[in-house]
Formats: structure tokens, sequence, C-alpha cells
């Protein structure tokens, strides 16, 4: 079947939504305010498809922006099976990727950013050692350097352009530190993480040629969760979309926005949907949670939205759990009491359509000791976990690993795809057919020789480091800390780690559940869904936090209302029998009256 038949296909179940065909149907800017459950992704990967096909001639193509890699992985997967993989004329990645594989490695010296020819992007040690010079320069008392890196990141992020700006005088202490250990990553001919969309802003600002050079490639910019990105996409949507001619995309719901600590700025969506030259378009069904969780939700975001379910949807049910005792208490009674109680009264369901979620990673370790007491396995996704889900390498060797473990058989994922995503990886050192030819070969002949769950994970990927990664990562500019991270987990899985060695099989499944219970923190888990849905330290001074803001307070509770949508059949809140949060009494109490 042809992409186009694939994706005319699935737009006939766009037919039934009168606002999703709505925004399939656009086509001029658009922006689309999907609140959770609402088939906003799908939406955005059929449209995607569609302006491919209809609205671009080859070569150029379309840039699709995310918040993190795992909402890319997921649009790349609905993608795949529309029958468009990521290529030259199709990006898919985060605002960081865009800005460092788009702006800053093709153009970085004719933009006059000051970067060294050769730039790399800094490892976390070598930012930590960056910042403890700088430290010593600027502040030079005893304490730690790092207390300083989150109000440096933010007070980085604040001001994009510096000139004409109050960044001198608005905290001079911080502008300097700032400015000591920019010049410490320049000195060794680093950029870090918050300099990728600092530095594209700049060149973009700037340089009205480049711009021109970005929509000649790219003459449409799609964005999802237009809310998370903060001002540094947004400078650039407007310098691109509003100034240079791109058309826009864009996908987001401002009850969603949650990243407020990294910059993240709700009302940047609500102006832009506001403009008289896009057209905005509101998802009203929720297809995700039953209708009773539907109605409650609106009770936990404090405003009404008038989101509803289909007519044919299930009602969906809301638990109370007081607990008395510590996190360690309330752990021991969800795994004790209330797991045993749902597989009874669901007993044909996975472990894996669970979710516990917690504010923070400290009460997943406690969820995590009371499952392993009691022979559960369980997904981590927070802060504790084996490794960090943003790494691109190892979420590649994901891929590896579920194609050796049966994707070679069943052809998910392909191992086209496989390759495809390496050699986008490490794609600075594959410059040409006859490099990309033998990564081709070498990667078929590694994995084909390892299909088998069973293996030893250290084995494995020591083997796969040696044979693959460290022949390509020499050169990957941005791999640097990937490679750390590669190395750790190896070291944790070894004879002298910390961790016992897991099979191929069980890496396969990190991220898909494979009857374990997910652990998540709140804000990890955004964009999920799961059956049954466990909302752990519900309570006041954890959620909200003791003495909240006003703004603290907004994001706060937008992030219970995130946790609560996440579930489609159930959603258990467990808290301190005398301190509920003041977010679950309100739902409680609307409830109650409800049903009176």
């Amino acid at each position: 079947m042809s992409n186009r038949a694939l994706y005319l296909r699935s737009a006939e179940d766009l037919r039934r939504n009168e606002r999703q065909w709505q925004a399939y149907e656009t086509t001029g800017s658009c922006v689309l305010l999907a609140g959770p459950g609402s088939g906003k992704t799908k939406t955005l990967t059929v449209k995607l498809a569609r302006m491919l096909s209809e609205d671009v001639d080859e070569p150029r193509g379309i840039a699709c922006i995310t918040y993190n890699n795992e909402c890319a992985r997921e649009l790349e997967t609905r993608l795949d099976a529309l029958g468009i993989s990521p290529s030259g004329r199709v990006f898919i990645g985060t605002v960081h990727s865009f800005s460092l594989t788009q702006i800053l490695f093709p153009y970085a010296k004719l933009a006059g950013v000051g970067l060294p020819d050769e730039f790399t992007v800094a490892t976390r040690q070598q930012s930590r050692a960056a910042l403890e010079r700088a430290h010593a320069k600027v502040i030079k008392g005893p304490e730690n350097p790092q207390t300083w890196d989150f109000r440096m990141g933010v007070y980085r992020r604040r001001f994009l352009v510096r000139e004409q700006s109050d960044f001198d005088t608005a905290d001079p202490q911080l502008a300097r530190l700032v400015t000591a250990y920019e010049a410490e990553l320049r000195a060794k001919g680093l950029v870090d993480f918050d300099d990728m969309p600092l530095l594209a802003v700049r060149a973009l600002a700037t340089n009205p040629w480049l711009r021109k050079a970005l929509v000649a490639k790219y003459p449409i910019l799609a964005v999802d969760e237009y809310q998370d990105l903060g001002r540094a996409l947004h400078g650039m949507v407007m310098g691109l979309c509003f100034s240079a001619g791109m058309r826009l995309f864009a996908v987001g719901d401002v009850d969603q926005s949650i990243y407020g600590f990294t910059g993240a700025h709700p009302e940047l969506l609500r102006r832009l949907s506001e403009r008289m030259d896009v057209e905005t378009v509101r998802l009203g069904l929720n297809y995700r949670c039953g209708s009773k969780i539907v109605a409650a939700s609106e009770y936990a975001l404090g405003e009404e939205r008038g989101y509803c379910a289909p007519d044919d949807a299930h009602e969906g049910t809301i638990y109370f759990q007081p607990c008395t005792g510590s996190y360690a208490g309330q752990a021991r009674h969800l795994i004790e009491q209330l797991i045993p109680e749902i597989r009874e009264r669901r007993p044909d369901l996975d472990l894996g359509e669970i979710a516990v979620l917690y504010p923070a990673a400290f009460i997943g370790d406690e969820v995590a000791n009371a499952a392993a007491d009691a022979g559960y396995s369980v997904t981590r996704t927070d802060a504790n976990a084996l490794y960090p889900r943003s790494s691109q390498l190892l979420r590649w060797l994901e891929q590896c690993a579920m194609w050796c473990c049966g994707g070679w058989r069943s052809g998910d994922p392909r191992l086209s795809r496989v390759i495809g995503e390496g050699s986008r990886l490490f794609h600075e050192v594959l410059t040409d057919d006859a490099a990309r030819l033998e990564f081709q070969r070498a990667l078929t002949a590694a994995l084909w020789s390892r299909r088998n769950d069973n293996l030893a994970l250290d084995a494995w990927l020591t083997a796969l480091r040696a044979e693959i990664v460290a022949p390509h990562v020499v050169g990957a500019r941005s791999l640097n800390d990937d490679l750390g991270l590669l190395d750790d987990l190896i070291a944790r899985l070894g004879p002298e780690g910390d961790v016992e060695d897991l099979s191929l099989g069980e890496f396969a499944g990190i991220g898909t559940g494979l009857n374990r219970i997910n652990l998540s923190t709140l804000h990890s888990a955004k964009g999920r869904e799961f059956d049954v849905v466990i909302l752990v330290g519900m309570e006041e001074g954890r959620l909200p936090r003791n003495n909240p803001s006003a703004n603290d307070l907004r994001e706060a509770r937008r992030l219970f209302y995130v946790g609560f949508t996440r579930a489609r059949h159930e959603v258990h809140l467990l808290y301190g029998k005398n301190i509920p949060s003041r977010f679950v009494t309100e739902v409680q109490e609307r409830l109650a009256n409800e049903a009176e």
C-alpha cells in the first residue's frame, strides 16, 4: 500500500470527529489545542503525512519539534506506520536537537555566534568542571558550586538576547557567573544543553539569510507539546513562521504545562492561539478516560473546559485511599493490599497496565523496595531509573535489543528502521555511501549473531559498544555524554556493579512494560496512559508544597491534573490520613456533592 493510501485511510477515522477533521483540512498556520486523550497525536501524524505528500515538493520537507526524546519516538513510531521514516526530508526531534543539527552544526561559523569551528557538546562532567572554575572566579565561596546550576540555567533561559536587555543588572552576580561559565565552555570548544536553543535563537535573530535557508529546506514547521518548550522555541517560531514565511502547525494544551522549572511559559501558547493569522482548533472529546474520570478531571484542574467522553465510553472509578504512616507505609499498602485487590477484581489485567505515579523520585524508591519484597518486577522512568530515558544512544540500543528479541521475526521494529536510526545517530561520521554501507553491514552482522532473549545484557552491551558504538562515536560531537551513560550502565551491570545483570529480553522491554508495574514521577508520566493509575504522596506539603506562590500552586494543580488523566479505568489517590492535598479534598467534595 502506498504512503498516500495509508494516510488517507487513517484520515477517514478523523472524519468522525468534526474538530479533528477541521484541523486536518487547514491550509494555513494552525494551533491545535488538545486536552488529555483527545487524539492529538493521531491528528498530528496524519496531518504531517498529508502535508508532506500534498503540500511540500521534494526535496523540501517538514521539521517536527517536540519536548523530549520519548515524544519524538512516539511520533516516529506513528509516522512509520504511515510509511514515513525520518530522513533528509523529515526532521523529528527535540528543540535542542533541531538547534544543534539544523542550525549550529551547519551554520555556526557563518552566523557569527562565537563558536569555534569544531565545537562539541559538553559532557555532564565537563559542564560541572566549567561551573566549578567559573564559581571560583566569581563567587569565591566555600559552598558547592553545583548549587548554583539550577539558578544559572533559569537566568540563562530568561535572556535570549542579552544585548539591549537587563541581563547585567537584574542579578549582577548571577550575570557574571553565567558569563564566566560560558567563557569556560568556549575556551574548551564546548556548548552545553542550554546553549543549543539560546545560540540558535541568536543566530536566527541576527541573520535573515539563515531564516531563509531554513524555510527553503523546511517550508512547514510542526511543534508538539508547544506549552512545554519555552521562550527559545517561541522566539524561533516568531522569526521563522511570522517573519520568514514558514507555515506552522502547533499542538499543545495550556492545562498540561508542568515544566515551569525548565523555562516553560504556557501563556506563550495561549498568546499564539489568539493571533489573527492562525486558525485555532480545540479538541473537546477525551477518548482515553472513563466518563466519570473525565468529569472529575475538571474538578482536579479547578476549571471547567467542557471536555466530555464519547457516548459509548465506560464510566471509570475513582478511589480515595487514606493511609497511616510514612511513604514506606503508603508503598506497602499499595503493594500488599491495593495491587492484589486490583488483580482479583481484574484478573486479566497485565501489570504493565498499572502505573504508580508520585511527585518525587525518592517516593519511587519506597515503592520499588516494597515491590521487590513482594516479588513484583517494576519499570522505572524517574531520576533513579537504571539509565536516563533522555539518552538517544541508549534508546537506540533498546531498539536494537527489541530486534534481537523477536523483531527480526515480527518486523517490529524493522531492521531498516534500526539501521536508519543508527545512521542518523552517527550522521557526522557516516558522511558518504561507503561509510553508511559498511555501518549497515557491521550492525546487521552484530545483531544477527545475537538474536537471543536470554543473553546477559552486560555481555550484549559490551559487545555492541566494541563493535558498533566505539568505532563510530569518535567524531560524533553530540554523543560524548551518551557514551558516558552507556559506560555507567555497563559498569552497574558488571561484576563490581550494584545492579543484578538483566537479560537482553528484559532490556528490550524497558519502556514497554512486559508485565511489570510502571513507576514514574508525575512529570515523566506526561503523554502516557494506563488502565490503572495510583497516585502516591497526594498530600499537602508535597503537592502542592508548603507555602506555594500563586504560580507554584497553578503548576502543582496542573501536575495533579496530568497524573489524574493518565488513567483509562481506575484512579487511586493515596495520601497521609490527616493531610490530604487540597486538590484531593476538592475532588472528593465535588464528587460527594454530585452524588447527593
